[in-house]
């Protein structure tokens, strides 16, 4: 097995086709059956279910597509670490919604401005998935909130204060037992903002009632206006959005009032790309100033 047979393979996996395959890596069709029929006899496995014209990925070609962007992932973070260039090539980002809508649109724009020649993809979800794509290899680097895991290395780069959302003229809230009950809109389950709001009611000696997911903080902000249910959100998010005011907003305790951001990446791999970041990082603020 080699770097090539690894990248023939991604090549034929992402477009599931060995005619399309070929034409992105500029080899003839029949090379590329060679190579990778001989990686699969090398494996022992099948790595394609193949059907007429097309292919497609079997359970054991899923698992090797996950190792295979891992290593050909590491090697280019290796290669760009030792040769001293400057930042350059994919810098593939996750993080969570709220902070890709507030709070990193300034910072991609001034390391798109000083590194032209990087190339910044991002995607946003849950902390948990950012946290499971950057040990897969998809992320170079996701903005989540903490703990980190184990595997992960991470910097604090921003503040939050979190604000329970209910609709206008709801009675005042306290704490948990105010709002014992009551319906919530909430992310996945693996959001940590989720977990956060779970735990505010159960050191209350609270529940809530019936917990709605939801896709995107400005669902959620729709359905505690029209007064069926409560949210959670950080404050720089509720004050970005139009609507903000229909709603009113209360402060947890202090226990539970801040969170933190964090960017994490895979531990002792710090490539040009994410060291330019951090250096970006470094001269911003990690609190927004107030709303006027």
């Amino acid at each position: 097995m080699d770097l090539t047979q690894l990248e023939l393979f991604k090549a034929v996996a992402e477009e599931g086709s060995i005619t399309a395959a070929a034409a992105r890596v500029h080899r003839v069709p029949s090379n590329l059956t060679t190579r990778i029929k001989q990686l699969e006899s090398e494996l022992g496995v099948d790595l394609f279910i193949r059907e007429k014209l097309r292919l497609r990925l079997s359970a054991n070609g899923y698992s090797f597509l996950d190792y295979t962007k891992r290593i050909l992932d590491l090697v280019a973070e290796a290669k760009q670490a030792v040769s001293g260039g400057e930042p350059a090539g994919v810098f593939t980002l996750g993080s969570l919604e709220s902070t890709a809508a507030v709070r990193i649109p300034p910072l991609l724009a001034a390391y798109h401005q000083r590194f032209p020649k990087v190339e910044l993809g991002l995607s946003t979800g849950p902390s948990g998935e950012m946290i499971d794509g950057v040990l897969a290899g998809r992320f170079a680097a996701a903005f989540v909130d903490g703990p980190l895991n184990p595997l992960l290395d991470g910097v604090v780069v921003y503040d939050e204060e979190m604000l329970l959302v209910t609709a206008k003229g709801h009675a005042p809230v306290t704490c948990a037992r105010d709002v014992h009950g009551e319906t919530i809109y909430a992310f996945r389950a693996n959001c940590s903002y989720r977990r956060h709001f779970e735990k505010w009611f159960v050191d209350d000696d609270a529940a809530p009632g019936k917990i709605f997911e939801m896709e995107s903080y400005h669902g959620m902000l729709a359905c505690v206006s029209a007064g069926a249910g409560l949210a959670l959100m950080p404050r720089s998010m509720l004050e970005s959005m139009p609507g903000s005011f229909n709603v009113s907003a209360w402060p947890l305790k202090e226990a539970f009032r801040g969170m933190q951001t964090w960017l994490t990446w895979r531990r002792g791999l710090r490539s040009p790309n994410l060291l330019a970041m951090l250096e970006l990082l470094e001269t911003l603020p990690r609190t927004l100033p107030p709303q006027v």
